[in-house]
């Protein structure tokens, strides 16, 4: 769920080339190898937020290292991941945080993508402000009273009104209409990436200044910065169906796999896998601290992570 959407790391800017063949721009051409004839070869594509990352990397790792596959992994943003997944130029997304309208069109109207079921991971995506902030002001946390915060919370990009700081445009989000709807005293500030984001969010942290910031679980950066969730109105059915007149929280989705149908058909024994691959949160979070924090490799990460949990990934491996 990020309606254009949604965890890159400051200093870890080397994640959007993986491992493997290396990640290329899905906007400007296709996979070198999916068109390979007779080649054992699977192309994931891989989003900019790292625990993505982390399920592409041990997805890879066990494809190339046990069933014996080549991997080539591209980086796209999350709407035009589906249309090259529709066109066949990906054959997996391995974690969307929904789409309802690229679902409507291309699982339910052309049936060129198929479910490939749930990652295992519930994502969210909220607003947060300093576990530190919020024990001194418990008040914070209702969205009511933010106007009373925003002097506290301005910066030189949020002009007078305080800031609301967000990571790329390109994320799922409906904060700009939240603060027109809610009216509040705030401005959405795009960080840019997520990287830039929590560079960001870091450097409040350390001075002890107090923010508020879009931000999404599972996302290892809690376990450095604590943040506690501001409230917003309880999110409904439906609250969200028009862009415009959202006035309530994000909800709690299942995080989704997608496959080429064709690939889904006739993809063989790396089809069956990524329809298996389930994890948890606890996984993605293990393996995309040893990338964010550890400044291991992805696939130095899964590696590791495939070494400690081998009752885990072997119940994925296809008969």
């Amino acid at each position: 769920m990020r309606t254009k959407m949604l965890s890159a790391v400051a200093g870890v800017s080397a994640l959007l080339v993986l491992t493997g063949c290396g990640a290329a721009d899905m906007t400007k051409q296709a996979s070198p190898f999916a068109a390979v004839e007779g080649a054992k070869t699977v192309t994931l594509s891989v989003q900019s937020w790292v625990g993505a990352q982390a399920n592409v990397a041990v997805a890879q790792y066990l494809l190339e290292h046990e069933l014996g596959y080549r991997v080539d992994t591209v980086q796209v943003d999350e709407v035009p991941a589906w249309d090259a997944l529709s066109q066949g130029r990906i054959d997996a997304i391995l974690e969307d945080w929904g789409h309802p309208e690229e679902e409507q069109r291309y699982v339910k109207d052309k049936k060129t993508i198929a479910r490939g079921g749930d990652i295992g991971v519930t994502g969210h995506i909220g607003w947060f402000v300093p576990t530190y902030f919020a024990k001194q002001h418990p008040d914070v946390t209702n969205w009511k009273n933010l106007n009373k915060y925003a002097d506290q919370l301005r910066t030189a990009e949020s002009g007078s009104k305080g800031q609301l700081l967000d990571g790329s445009p390109s994320y799922v989000t409906n904060d700009k209409a939240l603060v027109q709807n809610l009216d509040l005293d705030y401005q959405v500030v795009f960080a840019g990436s997520e990287a830039a984001q929590i560079t960001q969010i870091r450097q409040f942290a350390k001075e002890k200044k107090p923010f508020l910031t879009y931000w999404y679980t599972p996302q290892w950066l809690f376990e450095k910065v604590p943040m506690t969730e501001v409230k917003l109105p309880a999110y409904k059915e439906g609250c969200d169906a028009d862009p415009k007149k959202v006035a309530c929280a994000y909800p709690h989705t299942p995080l989704q796999k997608y496959l080429n149908a064709d690939f889904a058909r006739g993809g063989g024994k790396a089809a069956a896998f990524l329809k298996k691959f389930k994890w948890t949160t606890e996984d993605q979070n293990e393996v995309s601290l040893m990338i964010a924090e550890e400044k291991l490799t992805p696939e130095e990460a899964a590696k590791k992570w495939v070494g400690r949990h081998e009752s885990t990934w072997k119940a994925w491996l296809p008969k």
